[in-house]
């Protein structure tokens, strides 16, 4: 009988990309491969701990488990297992706790497991590059990890210490990663890391990575995952206007107030990022920017909450992800002592939600009766659903193949008051 792995990720893409890395490998060595812990002889929690929330969604995940019976092999990495390691094996003294280094050797640790060789985890090595290319993943899109790490050391931010120091990966394995996803059928692949727009080998930069990217003889697209705006050159804003590459990026924001940027030791001004998606809009008028912002962060004022306001209206973002600023130990932000109450914190948040949404259905708006190219990666009774090339979610009647592109054209939107779908017909 084959034995069954499931796996839980919470977190970042660079979590999504790691999670089906390992997922693949288990496929590899026989096993049953499924999204949560029933009846599983094993189960992966690949944990986030970007904030206080996280490391609770992840503590949950775990218990969740444990109480509904899973009495298999536990395994809890990611983030958080690097931040709370100690914590962890206390109250988890059954589990095994893995770091991100040692992540990719997961499988040789349950296969020395249940081989009864069974040796202590850090003898296990692994590598932060050591993933070999996923045939088998729980997305049609594949993940292309080029980078890990991070020196910004913004004052909110425990990255660099869960995840270390800034280190990227050769460009001959990047390039070859993406030959041989494209070889299992992926028509999609997403370029992930921590900080991607530092990303440097042996002087190579990312617009000298994405040129040698989009110049491989594969039919492909290339979608950027989320990126930093502090080091874009003019290379790489006319490389977006090569049709592989998809006219999305996520832009991280996170206050568009210059002295809360300022305390945040961000890499970049709101001045800056004005600039930045002036030169994006030019390259395309409907080009989609989603972003991150954070609210209550020390000492924000009631003008500085207003700024990032009026900022999600004035640069039509597609999608905002709205954050209540979470206290962190270990960062320079947790010895802030002017404080923003709790209560008046989620007044913000839900404030900037709703305007972030208003804007989001003015954004989609814009592209009925328009047509895209459609990945489908969700087929259910009566309908098929995937993302164009704006990453704008679309909704088709019918039943059609999952990880195949269709083109189409937007007939309306659907009367979803949060994350409206498009409604779109398929077309010659």
């Amino acid at each position: 009988m084959k034995r069954k792995v499931g796996f839980k990720t919470l977190g970042c893409r660079l979590n999504q990309f790691e999670t089906d890395a390992l997922a693949s490998k288990f496929v590899n060595l026989g096993y049953d491969v499924v999204e949560d812990s029933k009846d599983t002889d094993v189960f992966v929690v690949n944990t986030c701990t970007v904030t206080n929330q996280s490391d609770q969604k992840s503590r949950y995940v775990v218990n969740k488990a444990l109480n509904q019976g899973h009495g298999g092999m536990l395994i809890i990495t990611g983030c958080m297992a690097n931040h709370h390691k100690e914590q962890l094996e206390k109250r988890y003294p059954n589990a095994y706790v893995i770091n991100n280094d040692q992540k990719s050797a997961i499988p040789q640790l349950v296969e020395a497991h249940f081989n009864k060789e069974i040796k202590p985890s850090n003898d296990h090595k692994g590598g932060v590059f050591s993933y070999a290319p996923a045939a088998e993943t729980f997305h049609t899109r594949s993940m292309i990890k080029i980078q890990d790490g991070c020196d910004n050391y913004c004052t909110f931010c425990i990255i660099p210490k869960v995840r270390g120091r800034a280190v990227s990966r050769s460009v001959d394995d990047i390039l070859e990663n993406i030959r041989q996803v494209v070889s299992f059928g992926y028509k999609e692949v997403v370029i992930t890391g921590v900080n991607i727009s530092r990303y440097n080998d042996n002087g190579t930069n990312f617009s000298a990575l994405l040129k040698q990217i989009v110049d491989l003889d594969l039919d492909f697209r290339v979608r950027i995952s989320s990126i930093e705006p502090d080091s874009f050159d003019d290379e790489f804003f006319e490389l977006l206007k090569h049709p592989k590459i998809t006219p999305h990026l996520h832009l991280c924001l996170q206050s568009a107030s210059e002295s809360v940027l300022l305390k945040m030791r961000r890499m970049y001004t709101y001045k800056l990022y004005q600039r930045i998606i002036e030169r994006l809009r030019t390259i395309d008028p409907l080009f989609n920017i989603t972003t991150d912002i954070i609210v209550g962060f020390p000492e924000e004022s009631v003008v500085d909450f207003q700024q990032s306001l009026d900022a999600v209206n004035e640069m039509q973002f597609g999608h905002v992800h709205t954050f209540k600023y979470s206290k962190r130990e270990d960062t320079r932000a947790a010895r802030m002592t002017n404080v923003v109450p709790e209560k008046e914190k989620t007044k913000r948040s839900e404030e900037l939600r709703q305007v972030a949404v208003d804007a989001k259905i003015k954004y989609r708006k814009q592209f009925i009766g328009k047509t895209q190219q459609v990945l489908i990666d969700t087929v259910k009774d009566g309908y098929s659903k995937g993302y164009g090339e704006y990453y704008i979610p679309v909704k088709i009647a019918g039943k059609l193949k999952k990880n195949q592109l269709y083109n189409i054209q937007i007939l309306d939107m659907e009367n979803d008051s949060i994350d409206p779908c498009l409604r779109a017909k398929i077309v010659e």
